[in-house]
């Protein structure tokens, strides 16, 4: 038989547990996200949504919209707002798992600057990656070297073949021709390198370009030269990339420049975005929100180490 004192916490958890579940009902930031039961009914998910969690939602809504649209009619573009990054770095974890970067390899980075004399210091995060071109430099210094190693899709993405862009002399001379330090050389390296076991995490494929890759062997991409595509298969699956969902802070957008009710198309609109080295005329699509002159001022430092400016 249950004891009083063991019916009293039981009861008192159920009444908590059912005004919870009212609250979730009444709470307009829980998601509209969907689950299954045991029964296989689709019931609709209690997990409350903050505002990051809306944007999330918002954006993948976005990408759906935008994958109905022939691939020449989307422009992918990214947005970022330093003022809110923390330097957490959980954007450069996620992109390295997801697409099984080596050492010496990643296509996003957060580089920091710190700004002022003691007191009155303060520090900015700067996250950062390839910058998907409209006019890319480094596609021409590569296709010089092995024609069709790099190109440019119709949806902004600066895009590799990685049977062609391979050898250090092809990957160098494209790694010169870009002002934004945005391709890595892989060597194809392990991280567990000299250890008793090498781990099975290494030998993953990673599914780029519409194809399954294998580091090991010396395969591409090990070999070739390798950057940023905005999770290209993640887009093709209906997934924004991972270093936008990723982030907690509300530091990254991503979507569909041309559907004026993206919230990347919202942001732009609302918001004053700049491209770095705009006078190169390289027309990057990565805009970084500068509001107000700290702001501004804050990324035209952080910029002395790109050795460049806005």
């Amino acid at each position: 038989m249950m004891k009083r004192r063991q019916f009293l916490a039981t009861a008192g958890a159920l009444t908590v547990a059912a005004g919870a579940a009212a609250a979730l009902d009444r709470d307009p930031t829980t998601a509209g996200m969907e689950g299954t039961s045991r029964a296989g009914t689709l019931l609709p998910s209690r997990t409350p949504m903050g505002p990051r969690g809306l944007e999330l939602l918002r954006m993948q809504e976005d990408l759906r919209r935008a994958l109905k649209k022939p691939v020449e009619q989307r422009k992918w573009v990214m947005v970022v707002n330093t003022k809110k990054c923390s330097g957490c770095f959980a954007c450069v974890v996620a992109c390295m798992a997801e697409n099984v970067a080596g050492p010496g390899v990643t296509y996003r980075t957060v580089p920091e600057q710190e700004m002022g004399d003691y007191p009155n210091v303060s520090r900015i995060f700067m996250p950062t990656n390839c910058m998907q071109c409209d006019d890319p430099p480094c596609v021409k210094a590569a296709n010089a070297k092995s024609p069709g190693a790099m190109f440019k899709r119709p949806d902004g993405i600066v895009a590799i073949d990685y049977t062609k862009f391979r050898g250090k002399k092809v990957v160098e001379a494209a790694q010169k021709a870009c002002p934004y330090t945005a391709i890595y050389y892989d060597d194809g390296k392990l991280w567990t390198e000299g250890t008793p076991a090498p781990q099975p995490y290494e030998a993953a494929p990673s599914s780029e370009y519409s194809q399954s890759w294998h580091r090991t062997g010396g395969e591409p991409p090990s070999g070739s030269g390798r950057k940023c595509h905005f999770c290209l298969h993640r887009l093709d699956a209906g997934m924004i990339p991972a270093c936008v969902s990723t982030c907690d802070g509300g530091v990254t957008y991503f979507g569909d420049e041309t559907d004026p009710h993206s919230l990347v198309s919202e942001i732009l609109r609302k918001h004053r975005g700049i491209q770095f080295k705009a006078d190169q005329e390289t027309e990057p699509r990565v805009y970084y929100l500068a509001d107000d002159t700290e702001a501004t001022d804050n990324l035209k430092t952080c910029l002395a180490c790109h050795q460049g400016g806005v």
